[in-house]
């Protein structure tokens, strides 16, 4: 089984990482990290990834994971990325996205009509795609999975590893990973964060994704 990454400049790390911990440790597959040049690629916070191969040296997978970014809309002007996604996708047995990841499968035009995911933050901008906005953290439409901000990537990681190994097998990496969130503070989704932390910060994040 091939899973393949896209990773692209000032992307999020966790967007990646989460579910890299996760689906690299299933049996028998290759992990591949694709950019649109094979190297080195700087996050949004400066944390630089490497990317083993350039676009032209992915054709398919079986998994495909796009990461998120405060800049992820700004993908739609890279019409080559945008192609390539709907190349992959044509061999996918899932296609799947992190946090606004999602709105750069609607900007590919794969997602239209399809049910998705966001990060809150952006999740009105998914009627712009065609998508049918859905709240939930993992969300499931035919072999489109999407997952909601950043940290529920290892989410979906868990239910991909449940389909494709085991529920046993995705309870083992759960336990072994200690995922079992305990926040210091219950502000951990906007229906929980004080109105005015939340608006401070939807107002903060809007004006970065319309750029």
């Amino acid at each position: 089984m091939k899973i393949v990454f896209l990773l692209y400049e000032e992307m999020t790390a966790l967007d990646f990482v989460g579910p890299h911990e996760i689906l690299s440790r299933l049996p028998h597959v290759t992990s591949l990290r694709v950019a649109v040049k094979a190297g080195p690629i700087r996050t949004d916070s400066g944390l630089v990834l490497h990317a083993d191969l350039s676009l032209s040296d992915a054709r398919e997978a079986d998994i495909l994971v796009i990461p998120g970014a405060e800049n992820a809309t700004s993908l739609k002007t890279h019409p080559h990325i945008l192609a390539w996604i709907r190349q992959i996708h044509q061999t996918t047995t899932w296609t799947t996205s992190v946090c606004t990841g999602s709105l750069i499968l609607g900007a590919s035009g794969i997602l239209d009509g399809i049910k998705a995911t966001t990060h809150w933050a952006a999740f009105e901008r998914l009627h712009s795609y065609g998508i049918k906005p859905t709240r939930a953290r993992v969300v499931e439409d035919g072999k489109i999975m999407t997952a909601a901000g950043v940290s529920a990537g290892i989410d979906m990681a868990l239910v991909i590893a449940s389909k494709v190994v085991g529920p046993e097998f995705a309870q083992t990496m759960q336990l072994a990973l200690e995922y079992d969130p305990n926040p210091p503070y219950d502000t951990g989704s906007p229906e929980k964060a004080p109105k005015a932390l939340k608006d401070k910060l939807a107002r903060r994040m809007q004006s970065i994704f319309e750029k």
